[in-house]
């Protein structure tokens, strides 16, 4: 079994996304801390760490689907039903980024170097997309530029620290994971250390 989209069939490429959207829900979940923001609400937790390492194990499209659906089941699930759709588009981008850095260039180009940078580019990608979004709801609903702000300063805090745990957690784990599929001779199709 590869986790390469050339190389497997959709029902199993299927199954992956799924196990890992599964992961994601459950990370989201039962791993968190919940920061109250003004009349918001913002959290630390491991489920960027799902996401990215979505990204890493599936590859761009199916490590997107699984981070996305994960979190937004979470959201429709958790009582955030109304950033719903944007979670399933932002967290679906930043596993997409990801993937699509560690696993693109030709294969002497997946090592640990490039599995770094996609995780990071991945996580910053999500960065800017959630905090843009933030500041421009907190503009659009008639916050004062302080309020907006203070509250920007804990969304930021919170999705760095977010950024930061999942990324110094997916990739380490990621070659772990790696390392016990082809110990099993379940090789992993996505980036390889050189």
């Amino acid at each position: 079994m590869k986790l390469n989209l050339n190389e497997r069939n959709t029902s199993v490429n299927l199954a992956l996304t799924g196990l890992m959207a599964a992961l994601v829900l459950v990370a989201t979940m039962f791993f968190k801390v919940e920061i109250p923001v003004g009349t918001g609400k913002t959290m630390i937790g491991f489920a960027n760490v799902f996401c990215i390492l979505s990204g890493l194990l599936l590859g761009p499209v199916y490590g997107g689907l699984a981070a996305g659906i994960g979190s937004c089941i979470f959201d429709l699930m958790g009582g955030w039903a109304d950033s719903a759709p944007t979670t399933l588009i932002f967290k679906f981008m930043m596993a997409f980024v990801c993937g699509l850095i560690a696993w693109g260039g030709d294969r002497t180009a997946r090592k640990l170097s490039r599995v770094i940078v996609g995780a990071v580019s991945g996580s910053l990608c999500y960065c800017v997309l959630y905090l843009g979004y933030s500041f421009l709801k907190l503009i659009l609903v008639g916050s004062a530029p302080e309020a907006a702000a203070i509250a920007m300063v804990t969304k930021l805090a919170a999705t760095l620290t977010n950024a930061i745990v999942a990324d110094v957690i997916a990739v380490p784990f990621f070659f772990a994971i790696r390392k016990a599929l082809e110990r099993a001779h379940l090789p992993v199709g996505g980036p390889r250390r050189a």
